[in-house]
């Protein structure tokens, strides 16, 4: 090696090996004999690594083989126990004919960068775990709308599958929401708030507040948008407890007003006919004085029992003479609709333990939904109502079917939910969540099938001596 060589060979500003076949390091730079001390003659992984035997994978290994410069990242230990992390390209050396005769080795300290990687590495890490374990439902969308990124709870919870559409996911839709506020993020880069109602894997509504912000790339532009949404399904049924109670004597008010009306008006009769020892007055007057606190007092049980949970009061029902009752009542609105109800039962259904007058507003609530259900419906000129009685050793079924307007998924999967409807401004939500929650008290199940177009059809399962919880003493 001429000094001027040996001059630029020792001047490097990194680790400079040349080495033979068997790994003997046969000249070494500066630097390196200043790291790692006078090592010609020795073998590089004794010298780097302090090993007994060669690395498993070696960068000098396989120039010798494939005879082209190689890489590789490696730990070194200098000879005052310094860890350095370096970056190793390997370059073959041959001689006239072309033959490899020694590889030389150059090793770049790269330990500051690696330190930084690291870090970065961490940093991406407190991040990743913040994104995995937020208590909220974490999503990243394309301006397609699908789903790139998710976090663990959202995973689990919707069974979340990277590329799917979010309304697919959400709502089970085949096409967008509107309004969509993840679109409107993308439009106008603005964080967007909205709240929503989601169904997922396990067939439970979630009440959820939704907010989007924008992912942008590194001109500016939007490139995703995160979609968080926020479980406030516990708040909603705080709000609906508070709100069930004015809700429910809203909608009685006026009934109530009649009754007092018809109060007056049986006291009216009473005082005057004992006034004029009239005996049939008397009895008029007070045959609505008892119609009309009848009326009443349902009406405040009504209150109290929609606004608590309660306990049915069982006793033995006549099934076929209380559907029969409903049904009738609902004939003549049905009449004025212009549609046509039948009714079948089976004698056989016979007596369950149930609160009738709870079966009654339930069986109501169901027939009313019916008989909207049509109303709504303008594709077709005939409409009807069928309502099925049918029983077995351990329960009773009831079917409500209709051929009206018919209820998609997303609506099928919220029909219960307090407070929603499908009517806009025509209904209060509160009819099938009624009609749900009496079977419910009963033990029962309710089964909701709808398709567009079709109708719909409630079937109600009530067994015949409902399993009641032990009361805890309290009211």
């Amino acid at each position: 090696m001429n000094d001027l060589f040996k001059s630029y060979f020792d001047s490097m500003p990194c680790y400079i090996t040349v080495q033979d076949r068997d790994f003997h390091v046969v000249q070494a730079n500066r630097l390196f004999r200043d790291d790692f001390g006078e090592v010609e003659g020795r073998f590089c992984y004794q010298v780097y690594k302090h090993r007994s035997e060669k690395c498993e994978i070696c960068p000098v290994e396989k120039t010798f083989r494939d005879g082209r410069s190689n890489q590789s990242r490696e730990i070194v230990r200098t000879l005052g126990g310094r860890e350095v992390s370096v970056l190793v390209n390997t370059t073959p050396i041959t001689n006239d004919r072309g033959e490899i005769t020694a590889v030389l080795e150059m090793s770049t300290d790269v330990t500051d960068l690696s330190v930084l990687e690291q870090q970065l590495r961490d940093s991406q890490n407190r991040y990743r775990l913040l994104f995995e374990e937020v208590p909220c439902f974490i999503s990243i969308q394309d301006r397609n709308l699908r789903i790139v990124e998710a976090n663990r709870l959202h995973r689990e919870t919707f069974e979340t599958r990277f590329g799917d559409k979010c309304y697919k996911v959400y709502k089970h839709r085949e096409e967008a929401c509107y309004p969509c506020i993840v679109q409107q993020t993308f439009e106008d880069g603005k964080v967007h708030l909205h709240e929503e109602v989601v169904t997922p894997a396990s067939g439970n509504p979630i009440n959820v507040m939704v907010t989007t912000a924008p992912l942008r790339g590194r001109g500016g532009e939007i490139e995703l948008v995160m979609e968080m949404s926020a479980d406030i399904t516990q708040v909603r049924q705080l709000q609906s407890q508070l709100s069930s109670i004015g809700l429910i004597i809203s909608s009685i008010s006026h009934d109530l007003k009649g009754f007092l009306s018809g109060l007056d008006g049986g006291i009216y009769l009473v005082n005057s006919g004992l006034s004029k020892d009239d005996r049939k007055r008397i009895e008029t007057g007070w045959e609505m004085v008892m119609r009309n606190v009848g009326h009443v007092r349902r009406t405040v049980l009504d209150i109290l029992y929609f606004s608590k949970d309660r306990q049915p009061e069982l006793a033995p029902v006549d099934t076929v003479g209380l559907v029969k009752e409903v049904a009738e009542q609902s004939v003549s609105k049905a009449k004025e609709l212009g549609i046509n109800m039948n009714l079948d039962v089976e004698p056989s259904a016979g007596i369950i333990q149930a609160d009738a007058r709870a079966l009654r507003s339930m069986l109501a609530n169901l027939i009313e939904n019916a008989l909207d259900a049509c109303r709504l419906d303008s594709r077709q000129n005939h409409h009807q109502v069928d309502i099925h009685l049918t029983g077995n050793t351990h329960s009773v079924q009831i079917d409500v079917v209709d051929n009206g307007i018919g209820m998609p998924q997303e609506v099928r999967e919220k029909a219960f939910s307090l407070f929603f409807s499908s009517k806009g401004s025509g209904g209060t939500g509160l009819g099938l969540y009624i009609a749900n929650r009496i079977v419910g008290a009963h033990g029962g199940k309710i089964e909701l099938g709808s398709e567009v177009g079709k109708g719909s059809r409630f079937r109600v399962v009530l067994p015949r001596q409902p399993l009641m919880p032990q009361r805890d003493g309290k009211d």
